[in-house]
């Protein structure tokens, strides 16, 4: 009697944890006592890092789903950090560590969820990916707030960084070199039972790179991404309607010629936005830099249009002029040479991010850089 009560409660707690959602993509309902965090368990240490260690062996899809939720239950709120189309950002607590919490208005439930899935992906992280903690949705009463949990960097983005500070040029290499990393690993496959698809970005620009205390970077905001099904060779695109950013669309998304059928397009659209990222740390890096500025200051209005951009990059085939001061040092030329390779008009002649790593990581070991 006392084993069939027992089975009758084991069925019972695997169906509450298992059941669907109610509506949309809520996540499972949630009590106090589905805590995995408390840090009176013997079994849960008590930082995200080790937690993640813990439970996905460093490399996995991310932490269980109730142990996101009571991550999330537990953050306060301290101040906020940034703005975009698709809602805030705070920096938040949790047990003495900074987090970063994206909180999405309601009516970008598409896109959380979508964000959300692509940084669960099996495989995916790595120190040069954004380190994704939770996400989970809050009901206050009033509204639903949608929020994804991530790492903390204190210098905010690239955007932010190379607005008020200039860099040297080992700095300029471990930037990019760390962004190109981050995008090789995004557009690698791994096969096996635990693999992973290939990511591609859809939106990379410096205001979704963030800079670590290092210096170094990682890639952040993965909601446009798309991934590749090998097995019927179909690119999975979310249901979105959001577009990318028109400043670093590249020539064949601006004017509609790309294959959206196929993947290897999205990766070279994604070189190409690379490839002015760097111009604008190269424009920030030397003796003398120049004052930051946006891909294309000089051709369009801050807000340009889509004609405008089209005009721009695939009619008059411009693009972002280099410093002559950039050809007499040897960082600065070898860099420049890079991102022209990275923003040919023909997609096919750009290079993958796996040459651009493994040049740049040339650069920074060869006898450009004077240490």
């Amino acid at each position: 009697m006392g084993l069939t009560v027992l089975g009758i409660c084991g069925a019972i707690s695997v169906w509450l944890i298992k059941r669907p959602a109610r509506k949309g993509h809520s996540l499972p309902p949630y009590t106090a006592e589905d805590s995995y965090c408390d840090s009176r368990h013997p079994m849960i240490k008590t930082t995200i890092r080790d937690m993640i260690e813990l439970t996905t062996s460093g490399s996995g899809s991310g932490l269980p789903l109730l142990v996101q939720r009571s991550i999330a239950r537990q953050i306060q709120l301290m101040d906020i950090i940034g703005k975009g189309r698709f809602g805030e950002v705070w920096r938040g607590r949790w047990r003495g560590e900074n987090v970063a919490v994206k909180i999405f208005s309601s009516r970008e439930e598409c896109s959380w969820f979508r964000e959300a899935e692509i940084y669960q992906t099996v495989m995916l992280r790595h120190e040069n990916i954004l380190g994704f903690i939770a996400a989970d949705n809050k009901d206050n009463g009033t509204w639903t707030q949608l929020w994804l949990i991530t790492d903390y960097h204190e210098n905010g983005s690239l955007f932010d960084f190379l607005t008020l500070r200039t860099i040297d040029s080992n700095t300029l290499v471990t930037m990019a070199l760390s962004i190109a990393t981050g995008l090789a690993h995004l557009h690698m496959d791994i096969v096996g039972t635990k693999g992973k698809p290939a990511i591609a970005h859809r939106d990379l620009k410096s205001k979704n790179i963030l800079v670590k205390s290092n210096l170094s970077c990682v890639i952040g905001d993965l909601g446009l991404a798309v991934r590749h099904n090998v097995a019927s060779d179909s690119v999975d695109v979310p249901s979105t309607n959001r577009v990318g950013t028109k400043r670093y669309m590249a020539p064949e998304v601006l004017d509609e010629s790309m294959d959206a059928r196929q993947f290897d397009p999205y990766k070279r659209s994604d070189v190409y936005s690379f490839g002015l990222v760097v111009w604008e740390m190269a424009r920030r890096c030397g003796s003398m830099p120049e004052e930051y500025q946006p891909p294309y200051y000089d051709c369009v209005s801050p807000d340009p249009a889509l004609e405008d951009m089209r005009r721009v990059v695939c009619i008059e085939k411009r693009r972002p002029s280099v410093p002559n001061r950039w050809h007499s040092d040897p960082v600065l030329s070898a860099i420049s040479k890079v991102m022209k390779e990275c923003w040919y008009q023909n997609p096919a002649a750009r290079l993958t991010a796996l040459r651009i790593k493994k040049t740049l990581a040339n650069i920074g070991t060869a006898d450009h850089i004077k240490l």
